[in-house]
């Protein structure tokens, strides 16, 4: 009984949690702006102008995507501004099949090359397709100018829609993406907890680091344009620029629980021999991502704040526990676990200031971040006119993807025409709504909407056959259309699936024969997906193996980058610069990019995985390379460090080089694996040793010759472990061939 119980808890919590989304209030926004107008219309006599609104909305909507609201507000009027000129040239193409075919191609091209603008772009493209596509089948009695314009104004109708329920709560979108970076942060604490255990799957866990290092990475990008480049308003900028502090714990959250004191193989020796450390630091890991869970759900009520009663207990427990390892021989596992359990220590703090933040805890204005240097952490995109035709060349993944949709949508009306199915444009919204630049996600979106499909068929012939009632219809077709809209990008099969029942309920008030309607819905369907997977096939192909050495290489010099900033910085100290931040910033983020591509191959015919393992290796090894640069990072900016010395300067020197030989191995392979030279030797010299009387009778008067021996400890130690991944990086680099 207690189990279905918490069943039901859960899913009606998740069902809560779903209502409240910005999927499902983007879904609600859509669902009024199409229907109000097509109501008012019938009710004023003017249905005609009502539906010409309405698809305006419709078709300027997918621009409203998250990011901030000025940036949606270009989208939106340029989705409008493309909707309006798309469906007045389509006005005037009555032209014979033979004709209409190239004139269809060469308009879908001009539409679809407009991505290379971007993602924001790529939704206005989308728009713009969508009313191209459908005004195949809309026949309106008003004249082509004014239906145009009538298309535009309701692009404008919903913008002001969407700008009101913008100033109704402005704090949706932020709150969200927030709560899903608490989740994800946690998820991934988590996991590095796990992956202390010697016991686990290693290679399974990391791959799960890898995918949720993506996601973050992903969300943080999202979030840096909300809270930075949103415009300040009246009793919005104290909220905006708390968040913007609880963002920046956050990333440095996941730099924290990315970084880790030594390699794998040393900490799992170390956790052998003492298997009770790994208890002690799995608790506190485990609490710390247990509060954040708890952060998420708290929401704004500082009443549900976790409080740090059990953290700090784990913590006594961990001290208690390498205290007792400083008493034994053990000398260099305690400067080890002292470093871990220092890291734990930064990880608690920000946790502690992140609770504070969304507390009654008041922020002094001179702690808040410069929005102007802030800026300079997101890439502006370029908009210059003659980018549109520069990228007008086969290695450009978006004029690839142009020319192969140009050419299926050419097939695919051509096979609509000749072979008189019911509705050819049918055919053709489904190759947009598919064809995606990727192989990965063609196929998987051809396979779910072609299952979607059958299945909202299947419910909608037994709702049709046992309700006759067109009010019903047209509310459970509104309603279906929401929850469709909704579920577009959590699960698209779910979404295909109620968008064929709206379809079939709306066409069912106008149409009688249902039955032979979903058996052309269907029919298109499997046409549309089947011509789109084929043309991904052989069309052009955009296989992710030829992109993948510029994404290694990309991944490769970030790191190289970051790794010249932490030692600039650790030789000269102070205050840490902006470009430190920033460098930091793109390694994560081509890291994660880095990852996103290897899924992608791994989607792909096995024929056109290339050298998977050694790429996967190079991905697993940029990984752990990021993750030794987070762990010195860390360090060096909580704590004093000491002057650099000549070893390190020159072991970091090694480093860079041989990043520089990967970097150019991967790009004409003229490089050569040299052997050992006298400075790689540097790095064979065994640590500094540790006098065991030193250690044993360290008191507290002497913290500094502690710090010390723990700082040497730390920093050579990932020096060896950056020169030796280094070293890997470069023989693979060598050896693999992606051309």
């Amino acid at each position: 009984m207690n189990t279905v119980r918490v069943f039901i808890s859960e899913n009606v919590k998740e069902l809560l949690q779903f209502l409240r989304s910005i999927s499902f209030s983007k879904a609600i926004r859509v669902g009024i702006a199409v229907t109000l107008p097509v109501l008012i219309g019938i009710e004023l006599g003017y249905l005609e102008i009502g539906l010409a609104l309405s698809f305006g909305a419709f078709w300027s909507s997918p621009s409203d995507v998250i990011g901030s609201f000025r940036h949606k507000k270009f989208g939106i009027l340029f989705s409008a501004t493309l909707v309006m000129i798309v469906s007045f040239i389509k006005g005037y193409l009555h032209f014979e099949l033979w004709l209409l075919l190239p004139v269809l191609g060469l308009i879908t091209f001009a539409i679809a090359q407009i991505s290379v603008y971007g993602f924001r772009a790529s939704l206005i493209s989308f728009s713009g397709l969508m009313a191209f596509v459908l005004s195949f089948s809309l026949e309106s009695e008003l004249e082509i100018y004014q239906y145009a314009l009538l298309l535009g104004a309701g692009g404008l109708w919903y913008l002001l829609l969407s700008k009101a329920w913008y100033r109704i709560n402005p704090k949706a979108e932020t709150e969200e993406f927030l709560s899903e970076t608490y989740l994800l942060t946690a998820e991934f604490i988590e996991t590095r907890g796990n992956l202390m255990d010697p016991h686990e799957d290693h290679v399974k866990l990391q791959s799960q680091l890898l995918k949720l290092q993506s996601d973050l990475t992903t969300n943080h990008e999202t979030l840096r344009e909300i809270l930075i480049l949103s415009r300040k308003a009246s009793g919005w900028s104290n909220y905006q620029n708390k968040r913007l502090l609880i963002f920046a714990q956050l990333i440095e959250m996941l730099e924290t629980a990315v970084a880790n004191p030594v390699n794998y193989d040393r900490m799992d020796a170390l956790f052998n021999a003492h298997p009770q450390f790994v208890k002690r630091f799995q608790d506190l890991i485990f609490e710390m991502s247990s509060q954040l869970r708890m952060i998420s759900e708290a929401g704004n009520d500082p009443r549900k704040l976790p409080k740090n009663t059990a953290m700090s207990e784990c913590f006594v427990n961990v001290r208690h526990e390498v205290t007792l390892l400083r008493e034994t021989e053990y000398y260099e596992e305690y400067l080890m676990l002292q470093n871990l359990l220092e890291y734990q220590e930064t990880q608690s703090e920000k946790l502690k200031i992140i609770k504070r933040l969304l507390g009654e805890h008041t922020i002094d204005e001179t702690d808040f971040i410069d929005r102007k240097k802030a800026r300079r952490f997101i890439a502006p995109q370029d908009y210059d006119p003659t980018l549109y035709f520069r990228s007008f060349s086969f290695k450009s993944t978006i004029f690839r993807h142009s020319v192969r949709l140009a050419v299926t949508v050419m097939i695919g009306y051509a096979l609509g025409s000749i072979f008189a199915f019911q509705n050819p444009y049918s055919i053709l919204l489904i190759i947009v709504v598919i064809m995606r630049p990727s192989y990965g996600l063609t196929r998987n979106r051809a396979k779910d909407r072609m299952i979607g499909t059958l299945i909202g068929g299947a419910i909608a012939f037994g709702v049709v056959f046992l309700i006759q009632d067109p009010y019903v219809y047209g509310i459970m077709g509104v309603i279906s259309l929401v929850i469709a809209i909704s579920l577009v990008q959590k699960n698209y099969k779910a979404s295909a699936t109620f968008i064929t029942l709206s379809v079939v309920f709306i066409y069912a008030i106008l149409i009688p024969d249902v039955l032979g309607l979903i058996k052309f819905r269907i029919l298109d369907t499997l046409v549309g997906a089947g011509l789109s997977y084929m043309a991904m096939l052989w069309l052009w192909p955009a296989w992710e193996f030829v992109e993948m050495k510029e994404s290694i290489e990309k991944s490769v010099q970030a790191n190289k980058d970051f790794l010249q900033k932490i030692t600039e910085y650790y030789q000269r100290k102070g205050n840490i610069p902006t470009s430190y931040n920033i460098a930091r910033k793109q390694a994560f983020l081509e890291t994660s990019n880095l990852s996103s591509a290897f899924q992608r191959m791994t989607q792909e015919p096995k024929s056109k995985q290339r050298e998977m393992d050694k790429v996967y290796e190079l991905v697993v090894l940029n990984h752990n390379f990021l993750a030794s640069l987070a762990s010195l990072s860390t360090y060096i900016k909580h704590y004093d460090t000491t002057a650099a010395s000549e070893r390190f300067k020159t072991a970091t020197e090694n480093i860079e080089k041989n990043l520089e030989q990967v970097l150019q191995c991967l790009k004409d392979k003229t490089c050569e694996v040299e052997g050992r030279s006298e400075n790689d030797l540097l790095l064979e010299e065994p640590l500094p040793t540790f006098n065991s009387l030193e250690i044993s009778n360290l008191g507290s008067t002497d913290k500094e010759t502690v710090r010390g021996l723990q700082e040497t400890h730390l920093v050579w130690e990932q020096l060896e472990w950056l020169f030796s991944i280094s070293r890997k990086m470069l023989k693979l680099a060598k050896s693999v061939n992606l051309d």
